[in-house]
């Protein structure tokens, strides 16, 4: 086994505490969920957990440094995802006037697709993966095998917990949809927590 049994038992705690804590990941996904229902929600959990394994692997193979040593490069990445996530804001205006069948029909593949594109375009979480991670590898074993086996069970916590959350917030959606009145508001809603993770990202510190 890659990594130690009680590294794995200290990893587990610390890595579904950080899991819970509401983020950019978790908002997203409540987003979806609210505005397109369950297929919506898990689609952009989905979308969200495979751009945090992608994350992983960069943060492994130490692509991390390139934008660590490379100012210009993480400001092109975190400046594209704020512009991205405020096109899905006006995306979100536009869906809550359609009606509760028009917002059904949104592909999940869009939908998986803009969580990949959020999650990737997030410059911090790679950086956070090569902070959090580290912490629990041994150093006298082989260090990719660890750091992989590490972050895919973060990424499985982040998925259950997303998962949950979209759930959630579907079953809250579909009761504001069946009003074309809720259903525009319900727009607005997601519009603005899209704003939100943008305004976010625009004003974090490198």
């Amino acid at each position: 086994m890659p990594v130690e049994a009680l590294t794995l038992l200290a990893f587990l705690p610390a890595a579904l505490a950080l899991n819970l804590t509401p983020g950019a990941d978790m908002m997203f996904t409540l987003g979806q969920g609210l505005k397109g229902g369950w297929r919506a929600g898990q689609a952009a959990n989905l979308g969200i957990a495979v751009g945090c394994m992608v994350h992983v692997l960069l943060a492994a193979l130490g692509l991390a440094a390139v934008l660590k040593t490379h100012p210009a490069a993480f400001e092109a990445v975190r400046w594209a995802g704020v512009l991205y996530l405020l096109w899905l804001a006006v995306q979100s205006l536009r869906s809550g006037i359609a009606t509760p069948k028009e917002v059904a029909k949104q592909s999940s593949l869009r939908i998986f697709r803009e969580a990949l594109v959020v999650n990737l375009l997030n410059p911090k979480v790679i950086f956070f993966i090569l902070s959090f991670l580290p912490q629990f590898v041994d150093p006298s074993r082989p260090v990719l095998p660890q750091f992989l086996l590490l972050g895919l069970v973060f990424c499985a916590g982040g998925f259950v917990v997303n998962g949950i959350v979209g759930g959630f917030a579907s079953t809250i959606g579909a009761k504001l949809a069946a009003s074309a009145r809720l259903s525009r508001w319900l727009g607005r809603v997601t519009a603005g927590i899209f704003t939100m993770l943008a305004l976010r990202l625009a004003v974090m510190e490198r």
